[in-house]
Parts: C-alpha cells; structure tokens; sequence
C-alpha cells in the first residue's frame, strides 16, 4: 500500500487510511446508517483502486476524494455517496471563502476598499473592514440559504450590509425629544436632560453616535426643530447659533464605529412654526450655510427641509421666510435637501413623514401607528434589472416572468434576515433597544429578543439600472423614448404590486426601495460584463445608472427629467430621491431654484435635492468651482472637492471608481422654460 499523499498545499504527508472510514462513516450517519465495519469495507476498496490507479505516484487529496465518490456509487452506496459529495462541496467553500477572505485582507491593508465614501483609510477603518470581509464569508457559507447566497455570489441581487446580517439593523428615525426630556444612559451611566441649547445640542450628537455605534445604517432625528425648541425658551439668536454651529462641527468630528467614519446623520425640519422653533431651524441652516471653521463644505448632517402648503411653501405663510433661507444656503452648499409633505403619496400623514439623506422613507405600518419615530428600515436588497433584460432579449413577457421569480427569491430572502434579526437580543444593542429607542422595546429586558419592536421596521426590495433595462428591452431609456417611459412605469407598479401582496401575505412592512447603489452600481455591471460582453448602452460604462433615474450623461432640461421622473416617487414607497444638476452654485439665480422646487412638488416627487460642484482650496480657503488641478487663488493643488454621493456628501477622493466614473459623466441639466 502506498504510504504518502499530496495535500492540497503540496506538502506530501503520511497516507492515514482511518480518515477515509471516519468520512465514510460520518456520510453514511447523515443519512441515517451506523454500520462502521461497512465503512472500513470500503475504504479498502477505495484503497485497492487508488493502488491499480496510482502505481508509482503519490495520489493528491482530490484523488482520493474522487475515488471514495466513485467507490460508493459503484457498490450501491447512493445516498452514503451523495452525502459525501454535498460535505466534499461545503468544505470546499469554507476553504475558498478562507483563502477569499487573506486576498481580502491583503488588499484592505493596503487601502480601505470604498463601497461607502464614508469609510476613512485610518487604521480603525481597517480593522473594521477586515472584520466586515470575515463576516461576509461566514454569512454567505454558512448562514445564508444556498439559493439566496449563490444568487448574490454572482449577481442577480445584492444583500445590502451583508457583513451586518445577523448583527443589527439598518436605520432608525430617533425620537430625540424624549431622550432629550427624560435623559438616558449611553453605557457609563445616567446623563440627565439638558437646560439650555448647546447641551441639548450636545447630547444630541451623542444620542446619534451612541445609536450609530448600534447599527450599521443611518440615524435621523424626525423632528430636529421641534425637538430641541422646547431647550431653547429665553435663549437669544446668538446662543441658538453658537449651538448649532458646534453641533455641525461634532458631527463632522466626532467618529463612531471604532473611529472609522462619523455617523450618518440626518435632520428632518422646516415645519414648527413656533418662535422657538423658527429659532432652531434659522440657526441651524446658517450655521451649515457659514460651513466649517475655514469656511469648508460640512459633510454631515444632512439636513432635509419639509415643504408644507399653509407653512412654508408659499408667501404668507409663517415659514416662508425659512423656506426661501433654505434654498438660499441649499445653493451654497447642496444641503438642505427638500421633502414635499403635499405629495399624494405623503399628504395622507400630514407633516408626519421623515426621509434620511440615503432617501430611506418609512410610514406606513401593518402592526402599529402609522409615525416616522422610532422605527426604520430593517435590510434591503437590490435586484439587478439589467441582467433580467439582458437574459430576456426583447422578449418582455419573459422579463416580467423572471422578474417575478427573482422578487419572490429576495422576499425569501428577507424574511430569512428577518428572523435572524428578530432572534437578536435587546442587550446585543444595549442603547438602541435598551434605551427605547425603537417602538415597543422600552418594556422589553436585557436577555429579550427584540421581534416585538422590529416588526414595525420596513423590509425592502431594491431595484437598480431602470435605463439600462429599458434600452436591453426596447432599445431606449425612458429620457428618449415615451414607449420606454410607459414600460418603465409598468415595471416599477409591477414590483410595488408585487411587495404589497408581500405585505399581505406576510403581514409585514415589506416596501419597494429606489437603491442608493454605491458599491453595487460598480459591482453588477462588472459581472455582468463579464459574463455577456460589452452591450452598447448597458454593460458598456462602469456603472448602472441609479434606480429609476435618467442616465446622468443624457442632455435634458431640468423640467424634462424631473417630469420623467416624478411618476416613479410614488410607488417607490420604501424610499426615493431625485436630482437636478447646476454647472455651479446657484446662488445667484434662487429664483430658478425654488421654481424647479414647485414644478417638483407639481409632479408629485417625494424627495429632491440639487447638485453642483463645491471645490475648497485647504490652503487659502478659496469656495468655488476649480477646474483645474490648482487653486486660481494660491496656485495650491490641496484642493478638497465635495459632491453628492447616493443621497449623502462625500470628497471625491473617497468616491469608488464607478462612481467617480459616474461624476465625470454627470452633465448639467438645461434651464429652459416649463413645457
């Protein structure tokens, strides 16, 4: 008998024969056999074959495993083979994912990878990545169902935040006011509440990088304005001012998640009409408006302004004012963005609905009020639309059909996220469920699972690269062509239908979700390349375009895309955003500004914002538009350049290549008259 084998490393070992029986063994045992002399049978036959079949040569341990496959079929042993054959399989994805997971890890330590611009290089933002690279591996091994798993690996969906899967949860409106009033413990003990503006605005800052250190999405205040007003009774323009200042100044400072970004902080105001709370919201939007110590653009917090009728939005009302002041610093520097509380689709709550600056919306509710406060998006997961077109040719029934297959794999796939998240428990996210921060965990104990609270989050459906799919299914997007336009909307009803029956079925908030592709407009499009080839207008740029907007590359007025557009806001009720990109700052021609803001609230978008260049020279504190690679002012080349980035902002420098690929393709949208 030969006495050496090769493993897998190319070291040459000394051949163990007892081996081969216990993995019989253990096969034959998962089907329900418990003969072990039957197992030593076969391994001298396995044995005997590698002898006839290896004379002279030391077998590797593929060959031995090939010949104990074909041993036990060939004496009958068909289901002992078959489970050999699917524990031979799982190995060799722990072993793949394993030796995955060291390039990974060579690669992040050399640079953080940048799926979100929000990621610094430092090396807590390593650490972080390399545990996020292990978490993946073990998540799509040995967690994930094999369908759902395999159907991310090559890309027919994307399981947004897989490292965080079993983990935590997306995002969450926080309801600042009563943490605020009643004070709470953050990990070290009681902080009680505030007296005046700036602690309340410190304590804020801390509320949002306690729950951020909790979760791996956003955090929001719903009703930043009306929740700090009532701190700031007796206070003057100038204590208000310096609070808020300071607060915009922590939030671009103050790092969460192990010193690896600061959070991802949204502010919903705009609509409290009390004298205090015009107070917060004037000061809050001349603070970001003034920016940073030397003048440069703040990143965070996104601030979303609510446009009301009979508040804000026209002359007369008691908000106008700050409405006008809104778009003024809003073309200056991209923040605020705008949310249209009159839409159809938002009307019904009143002035109850809250967005984040990725555009995630969460209000309805199947099983409890129908707020924004405390609840938020569980997980998302993307479909990759183009691919389906692409496999479909023009055949359009077959689209729908696969189309249909493919939701149904991701509401699977959700509900299996969810009950790992719903068996998490309230001491695994000590501030967000034992501080009450969630709806309905206020009650619940440390060693509680948390199902009573997350069944009030939103489980979401995604979708990306709606042009894409357009031209693979007629040959134009939905900018060129009416015909397109019409399908396009059929496609995006189809999917809300769809989620909604979801919703019954299920008796869950499941929602349809416009994604905030950032990594993933990248990733897709280079596997699908990949495996089609290069297809003019759809595999042949480095990125898809994002949900169901236009092609940021196509020449089109303003008016033109926002109508284009507007339809879609309402049956993406998970979340949605629309832009209109300026050559500059606008911030000499608000006028047009606010005109583009009323034509999108006539065509009943939820959620908008502009887009243009702010550039930032670090050395003379020049703002404006530098194109070229020095600063006209000072001749430096240190030159800081913000944009927006899927909803949030972000320096170009942190921007991934598709995406960046996308920002040199953006061309500005055309001020012409309203059609």
């Amino acid at each position: 008998m030969f006495k050496s084998i090769q493993k897998r490393d190319g070291r040459v070992v000394d051949f163990d024969p007892n081996k081969i029986t216990e993995a019989i063994f253990k096969a034959a045992q998962a089907v329900g056999g418990q003969d072990r002399t039957t197992a030593m049978e076969l391994t001298l036959k396995v044995i005997k074959y590698l002898e006839e079949h290896f004379k002279g040569t030391i077998p590797n341990v593929e060959d031995v495993q090939d010949a104990v496959e074909k041993v036990l079929i060939e004496e009958g042993h068909a289901k002992t083979a078959k489970a050999y054959i699917l524990y031979r399989a799982y190995r060799t994805r722990i072993r793949e994912a394993k030796s995955e997971l060291m390039d990974a890890v060579e690669e992040i330590l050399k640079e953080t990878h940048r799926e979100n611009a929000n990621i610094s290089n430092s090396p807590s933002a390593k650490m972080l990545q390399i545990a996020s690279a292990a978490s993946k591996k073990y998540y799509l091994s040995r967690l994930i169902p094999p369908e759902q798993a395999e159907a991310h690996i090559n890309g027919d969906i994307h399981i947004h935040d897989l490292d965080f899967y079993g983990k935590t949860l997306n995002c969450i409106q926080i309801p600042l006011g009563r943490l605020l009033r009643e004070g709470f413990d953050n990990g070290h003990g009681y902080i009680r509440p505030p007296k005046r503006p700036s602690s309340a605005t410190a304590l804020a800052a801390i509320i949002l990088q306690s729950s951020q250190n909790d979760m791996h999405g956003g955090q929001s205040f719903a009703f930043f304005d009306r929740d700090i007003a009532q701190f700031v009774k007796g206070a003057d323009d100038n204590e208000v001012y310096q609070a808020m200042e300071a607060f915009i100044y922590n939030l671009n400072s103050m790092h969460s998640r192990a010193g690896a970004q600061v959070p991802f902080s949204s502010l919903n105001i705009g609509t409290d009409t009390t004298p205090e709370g015009r107070m917060v919201i004037k000061n809050l939007l001349l603070a970001y408006e003034r920016g940073l110590g030397r003048g440069e653009n703040p990143i965070f917090p996104n601030i979303i302004f609510r446009v009301k009728d009979g508040i804000n939005f026209k002359e007369g009302d008691p908000n106008y004012d700050l409405f006008k002041l809104a778009i003024r610093v809003a073309s200056r520097r991209l923040n605020p963005t705008f949310s249209f509380m009159d839409s159809s689709f938002n009307a019904p709550y009143g002035t109850e609905v809250s967005y984040m600056g990725c555009r995630t919306r969460v209000i309805a509710n199947r099983r409890g009020p129908e707020i924004s406060e405390g609840r938020g998006n569980l997980s998302f997961t993307t479909i990759n639309l183009p691919r389906l077109a692409i496999k479909s040719g023009h055949n359009i029934t077959k689209f729908f059909k696969e189309l249909d297959r493919v939701i149904e794999l991701v509401i699977q796939q959700l509900l299996h996220r969810f009950e790992v998240q719903a068996r998490l428990k309230v001491k695994d996210m000590p501030f967000l469920m034992g501080q009450g921060l969630y709806l309905d965990s206020a009650d619940l104990k440390p060693c509680d699972e948390i199902r009573k609270a997350i069944v009030h989050g939103t489980l979401s459906v995604g979708f990306i690269g709606l042009a894409e799919t357009l031209v693979g299914l007629v040959g134009k997007h939905h900018g060129e062509s009416e015909e397109a336009q019409q399908l396009g909307l059929e496609i995006v009803a189809h999917m809300r239908r769809r989620v909604d029956e979801a919703c019954e079925e299920y008796d869950l908030n499941f929602s349809l979700l416009a994604t905030p592709a950032e990594g993933l407009s990248g990733r897709f499009v280079s596997i699908d390349r990949k495996e089609y080839g290069v297809i003019p207008g759809i595999t042949d740029k480095p990125y898809y375009t994002n949900s169901f907007h236009v092609p940021v590359s196509f020449p089109i007025s303003a008016y033109e895309k926002i109508k284009i557009e507007g339809p879609y806001h309402k049956y993406c009720n998970g979340g949605h955003i629309s832009y209109v990109e300026f050559s500059a700052p606008p911030i000499h021609n608000l006028e047009a500004v606010e005109d583009i803001l009323r034509y999108m609230k006539e065509c009943d978008m939820g959620y908008a914002g502009i887009n243009f260049p702010v550039d930032f020279c670090t050395k003379c504190s020049y703002l404006g538009v530098i194109n070229e690679n020095e600063c006209p002012s000072c001749g430096s080349v240190d030159i800081k350049r913000v944009r927006r980035i899927t909803g949030y902002l972000s320096t170009v420098d942190r921007f991934n290549d598709a995406k960046r690929a996308e920002l040199y393709d953006r061309v500005p949208h055309r001020l012409l008259e309203r059609e």
